[in-house]
């Protein structure tokens, strides 16, 4: 939710008090206390969710008024605020300030001026210009440009409270806009890049088909499709998909798809490896074959990166697919996969916070343990490249308020960038939470691999398939560096 800065004058007694504060309780004016001269200002920056939230209360859709979302050109630039959402501002300041709690609208006469975009700040003034039976309070009223021109001026009539009110503005419940800001970003940083060679194996219904085509859409992978060609050609007939400037490597079943598309690894045909219709296991058992798989020196472990809405940053969750109950060796490899994924994909010092149910050392809680090691194997430089501090409870790992309540100084408590999960089934539990629960958006990829391995549910959207092949055509990219 959004507060802005507020002042009431009234006249003789002085600029507005506590200039600049953030205001808490609104109380307002009586009619019987209303002077001729009084003013109330406040000011507000436009941003791109007051369009998007001011589209879906009004039903005004028109693209002119919402911000570019993606990159097939929906929605525009530089988008205009709506003059109804200019007016609203109006609104605000006589129903918060002056009169304040208890006024109703009678009528208003409104002049636009200019025009307004997200980015813009605006200062909303209103003066008490008359008094008239029935309570009617008469107001001069505009919105400006800070120390610039007006964009909106006129005249505001309304019934004025009869008696005092208050309200805090904490018992007003917020808002959260239902965007996924951090995928676009990663998507339209991708989409220069020269796509990666995929094999995608058993592509053999609509979902992973449509999957891997729209990401070759978008300039993102090379799709190489390996599965049975009658099952490939039945999905996209059923999908309304044209295969024709695709290649079709044949392969008999989803085990055998699985084979060749590793074989195309290690060939260099293929430079990253997509699920389609097949079990994990199935594509993992393949990868991770002693003598012909694509094991490195170092475990492979799962990673979600996850747009969280209202979050300000991607989020990491690991691991939540392939290591069932990990050791404290195996965790050092999924911390130090999920860091060197983060860098990529430009996170500068990414901070892992190792998660359990407390964020104190408890012997009877072996996860906590295991995280304090780590947390000390990162100080002794045996995990690189990002800061890692654990045992960190979810509330302390992601909360800033949440850790300074428990005391905790650490430059990861409460600004956790990777949440590390003590075992598979709470990493999928935590991840399947923000998906299902606060609307999260998540791409999934194995690291640790001899290329990026592509995980995609059948669950996942479209924009979730797209940000999976923007993050592994980002770990590419930077691994060929």
């Amino acid at each position: 939710m959004i507060c802005y800065k507020a002042g009431v004058r009234r006249p003789g007694r002085g600029a507005p008090g506590r200039k600049g504060s953030l205001v808490t309780r609104y109380r307002n004016t009586p009619f019987d206390a209303l002077e001729p001269g009084m003013e109330a200002r406040a000011r507000r920056l436009c941003v791109a969710d007051d369009l998007y939230v001011f589209a879906h209360a009004s039903g005004n859709l028109n693209p002119m008024h919402l911000p570019r979302m993606d990159g097939d050109g929906d929605g525009t630039p530089e988008a205009v605020a709506p003059s109804m959402w200019i007016a609203a501002l109006i609104s605000g300041v006589l129903g918060n300030q002056l009169p304040g709690p208890g006024t109703l609208y009678r009528s208003q006469s409104l002049r636009f001026l200019r025009r307004v975009h997200a980015g813009d700040e605006l200062e909303i003034g209103v003066r008490l210009t008359g008094k008239g039976p029935g309570r009617i309070a008469r107001f001069e009223a505009w919105v400006a440009l800070p120390e610039g021109p007006r964009v909106a001026e006129g005249e505001v009539e309304v019934e004025a409270p009869e008696r005092a009110l208050s309200f805090e503005v904490n018992d007003v419940p917020g808002l959260t806009v239902q965007r996924h800001i951090h995928f676009d970003a990663l998507i339209a940083e991708a989409e220069p890049l020269a796509p990666i060679p995929t094999a995608v194996v058993a592509p053999e219904d609509a979902a992973s088909l449509g999957g891997a085509l729209l990401g070759a859409e978008h300039t993102l992978i090379v799709p190489l499709l390996v599965g049975h060609p009658g099952r490939i050609a039945a999905a996209a007939e059923a999908a309304g998909l044209a295969l024709g400037r695709y290649e079709v490597i044949e392969a008999a079943d989803p085990a055998e798809a699985a084979r060749t598309a590793v074989r195309l690894v290690h060939e260099g045909r293929a430079r990253a490896v997509m699920k389609g219709r097949l079990h994990t296991d199935v594509l993992l058992r393949a990868a991770m074959d002693r003598e012909r798989g694509l094991r490195t020196g170092r475990r492979l472990s799962h990673i979600f990166v996850m747009d969280v809405p209202g979050l300000p940053h991607l989020l990491f969750v690991t691991d939540a697919a392939i290591n069932i109950a990990p050791d404290l060796e195996t965790k050092v490899d999924i911390v130090q996969n999920a860091i060197d994924l983060a860098r990529c994909l430009g996170v500068q010092e990414p901070k892992a916070g190792i998660l359990s149910a407390v964020e104190t050392v408890t012997p009877k809680i072996p996860s906590t343990l295991d995280a304090a090691v780590l947390s000390k194997m990162a100080e002794r430089g045996q995990i690189t490249g990002g800061l890692v501090d654990g045992p960190l409870a979810m509330d302390n790992a992601i909360d800033i308020g949440a850790a300074m309540s428990k005391g905790l100084k650490s430059s990861v408590a409460g600004r956790a960038d990777i949440l590390v999960a003590p075992n598979l089934e709470a990493g999928n539990m935590l991840a399947k939470q923000l998906s299902f629960v606060a609307h999260a958006e998540a791409g999934g990829l194995v690291v640790g691999a001899r290329c990026p391995i592509i995980l995609n549910s059948r669950a996942d959207d479209d924009k979730a398939r797209l940000a999976s092949c923007a993050v592994a055509a980002l770990y590419a990219a930077h691994r060929a560096e």
